[in-house]
């Protein structure tokens, strides 16, 4: 078995350990990355019009 595969199990199974124990934080946890992801995209939308406008 490769070292990815050994990996990726690895990581699923915490994730789906971490959501099985505590679902609110685990909601918690994803709500806080998108609203990064969302900040982030916004950041660069802001610097594309500020470059090109």
């Amino acid at each position: 078995m490769s070292l990815k595969k050994i990996v990726t199990i690895a990581v699923v199974a915490l994730l789906l350990f971490v959501l099985i124990r505590d679902p609110e934080q685990a909601a918690g946890a994803v709500q806080q990355v998108l609203l990064w992801l969302r900040q982030g995209a916004e950041a660069v939308l802001t610097f594309v019009r500020q470059l090109f406008g």
